[in-house]
């Protein structure tokens, strides 16, 4: 509930709301305006740090022994209200980690361990993450020691690899580097269900074809990381669990042998927690009343034993000695027939015919008692889907060559979206190149430039050409997880070099002018496509009479075909770019609404973007060269001019067939322009049009020439972190 949720009827002297009397929101009002809320998140004003902190370098300063010594001994040390299965944590810090990270899809890069947002709604409340808000809450003691030199990201995650590691797995290793956020990604695309663990048909074309599930989802239902662990739809059917396992991870990055790995020794340790009734159980944090200080899933009945804890609704542990790395799951599972039951919470699992009573653990709070172990619908899916129980049987012959997959799947699990190890820190970071880390060498940096760019200005390119090809190169940078960009020059290997967004025909042209310098001068390709996109843009700048220089750093290094996971560089295609006007088709989603995601994946602000949109359009960088929304009669130079014509009186704008308009002069009636949504937009949209005004100012055209430069090398440079 927040304050909006309160009865104001009475005479209450603040106004409650902000937008309207009423406490309504805009997007209330007028539910089809352009949201740009996506834009505004993480504001400074959010973030209690201030501008000159910085956690790259705060966390060199961590003592990293003196934490991990004291986290080891946190493992251990239970306490009355929330006590640890077996008295340690490990299983549930296991879970907070896995959860923190496990929410990352590969399709935009989003979720994911790397911001601290399981801190915050909608995540902090997911019926999936039940309790682990007491996890968080065990780790605060080391937080508050250790303070600014370790973020609540890395905390988190450093939390579950070190519980595997002090129960006995030779981990792959740990990279500190993660900044926290500090306000909830409200605006990520969790799925349209309004209820939590809807029906997953929801966001399925065929719930029996998983592949038909919704992009950019992975999870199977609202409120879930991955499948629904009592079945499709809670309904236990190992080989349909089977499929949607293989899908959910496959869209999380993994592949089978990962997913096998993953859930077999994510399950090796801890339990599940089922033992009363989830109906007593109070509400999730964010429901939950302001005593409760945050906490959420009050349990009455558990009287300070582990043994009482309900959270999933199933119960009890996957093997026999539950916080020891062994290859117990494997014991278990085909040591075992199975059989289905039911948890007293009364949730669908299985359980083993006829156990011997030393293979069953010990009750979590009496080491006295020994109580049934049990299996999800997921984990007889690895024991009954053909290519999961082919790798089993692999582990199983080779238990070392377990414990290494695991340990790398563990690694890429709680690592994925950090992007490249360039972005590494602390003395546990592994050396070796992992081809998911899209690995790029270092480039040089010892050539002229001056030399290379005069060669560019007279390779005969045109500056829209040139410029293009810089942008296309660096605009597949992701903020959400780090990949893409213009280092490596990924842009001339497949399948980048094919995509229809890339003009194949245009870009090999480049390419094949561009290339013989960068081997001319001992320069990366991918330093000369951005040096290029700065001849053509400082061409563009004296065109329209101002001599601004545009930054370049040099140092970008050529990855090849070797450093690349071209079956994972699929989901970076674009399939829509407003910055060059251009939708490969039509899509549910508007092409604004397209151009405000690609915006926020770059990490541009709206006002960035505006600029940026008005000069690509006047550069006459638009895909195959169309003319819509070149709103000037001076192509090639960087003017005002979209600016000032879009928000000229003079002009009408007339829609016509095809989903574009005409710009017509309102005296004549004759066409002067043409334009798609996205142009017309930055006229239309309130805010929007507020920034389209500044530069339409006769007293802002150097500022324009300006902040375009600065937003372009924030782009190209976005790829950067050996310039940080």
């Amino acid at each position: 509930m927040d304050g909006n949720d309160i009865n104001t009827s009475g005479k209450c002297p603040v106004m409650h709301g902000g937008n309207t009397a009423t406490g309504g929101d805009v997007m209330e009002w007028w539910p089809s305006a352009l949201n740009l809320d996506i834009l505004h998140q993480h504001d400074t004003k959010s973030d209690p740090m201030g501008e000159d902190f910085n956690y790259q370098d705060a966390v060199k300063t961590l003592d990293v022994d003196a934490l991990k010594a004291d986290m080891k001994a946190l493992l251990k040390e239970s306490q009355d209200w929330w006590p640890a299965d077996w008295g340690h944590y490990g299983g549930l810090m296991i879970r907070l980690a896995w959860h923190s990270a496990g929410s990352y899809r590969l399709a935009d890069g989003r979720g994911g361990g790397g911001a601290g947002n399981i801190r915050f709604a909608p995540l902090n409340s997911w019926p999936d993450n039940g309790n682990l808000d007491k996890a968080r809450r065990l780790l605060w003691p080391l937080k508050k020691k250790y303070g600014n030199a370790i973020s609540w990201a890395d905390l988190i995650l450093l939390a579950g690899t070190m519980s595997y590691e002090d129960m006995g797995l030779k981990t792959f290793g740990f990279a500190f580097g993660r900044e926290d956020i500090w306000h909830p990604e409200k605006d990520t695309y969790w799925g349209a269900e309004k209820e939590w663990l809807a029906p997953s048909d929801e966001r399925y074309t065929d719930v029996g074809k998983p592949d038909t599930m919704e992009n950019p989802l992975a999870a199977v239902q609202m409120g879930l990381i991955y499948v629904n662990p009592e079945g499709v739809n809670g309904n236990p059917d190992p080989l349909k669990t089977g499929a949607q396992v293989r899908e959910t991870f496959a869209r999380m990055a993994m592949d089978d042998e990962e997913t096998a790995a993953l859930t077999a020794g994510g399950h090796t340790v801890g339990k599940a927690h089922g033992n009363g009734d989830a109906a007593l159980l109070g509400e999730e944090p964010e429901a939950a009343p302001i005593e409760n200080q945050g906490f959420g899933w009050v349990n009455p009945n558990l009287d300070g034993k582990a043994t009482n804890a309900v959270t999933s609704g199933i119960e009890g542990a996957w093997t026999t000695h539950p916080t020891k790395w062994d290859m117990g799951y494997f014991d278990l599972l085909f040591g075992y027939d199975w059989e289905l039951t039911k948890s007293p919470a009364g949730a669908n699992q299985w359980r083993p015919i006829d156990i011997k009573e030393e293979d069953m653990p010990v009750d979590a709070t009496d080491p006295t008692k020994r109580v049934m172990p049990m299996m999800t619908d997921a984990d007889m899916a690895m024991k009954v889907d053909p290519i999961y129980r082919e790798i089993c049987e692999k582990f199983i012959a080779d238990p070392a060559y377990f414990d290494d997959v695991f340990a790398r799947a563990w690694f890429k699990l709680t690592h994925r979206d950090m992007g490249p190890n360039a972005r590494y820190h602390g003395p546990d970071a592994p050396k070796e190149d992992l081809v998911w880390q899209d690995p790029v060498p270092a480039g040089n940096t010892d050539y002229d430039v001056e030399a290379v760019k005069a060669d560019i200005a007279a390779a005969g390119l045109s500056g829209a050409d040139m410029i293009a090809t810089a942008w296309d190169s660096a605009r597949t940078f992701r903020q959400s997880d780090y990949r893409g960009g213009a280092n490596g020059a990924r842009i001339r290997l497949a399948p980048q070099k094919d995509w229809e967004g890339n003009e194949p025909e245009r870009l090999a042209k480049v390419l094949a002018a561009l290339e013989p310098i960068a081997a001319k001068h001992g320069a990366s390709v991918a330093d000369v496509i951005v040096l290029a996109g700065t001849v053509g843009l400082e061409q563009a700048i004296k065109a329209a009479g101002f001599d601004v220089a545009v930054p370049f750093a040099p140092g970008r290094g050529d990855a090849t075909d070797d450093m690349t996971d071209a079956a994972s560089f699929d989901v970076l295609e674009p399939l829509a770019d407003g910055y060059r006007n251009w939708v490969k088709k039509d899509y549910v989603v508007t092409p604004e609404e397209l151009m405000l995601d690609r915006t926020q994946l770059l990490g541009l602000t709206a006002p960035e973007m505006t600029c940026l949109i008005g000069g690509m359009r006047v550069l006459g960088t638009n895909h195959g060269g169309t003319a819509h929304g070149v709103f000037t009669d001076t192509v090639g130079a960087l003017t005002t001019d979209f600016f000032v014509n879009l928000t000229d009186m003079a002009y009408k704008w007339v829609p016509v067939e095809g989903g574009t308009y005409e710009i017509r002069d309102r005296k004549t009636d004759a066409v002067k322009w043409t334009a798609t949504r996205v142009d017309l937009v930055f006229g239309s949209n309130s805010i929007l049009r507020a920034y389209a005004e500044v530069y339409a100012q006769d007293d802002n055209k150097e500022k324009f020439v300006k902040d375009f430069v600065a937003a372009w090398t924030k782009v190209m440079n976005a790829d950067r972190y050996d310039l940080a």
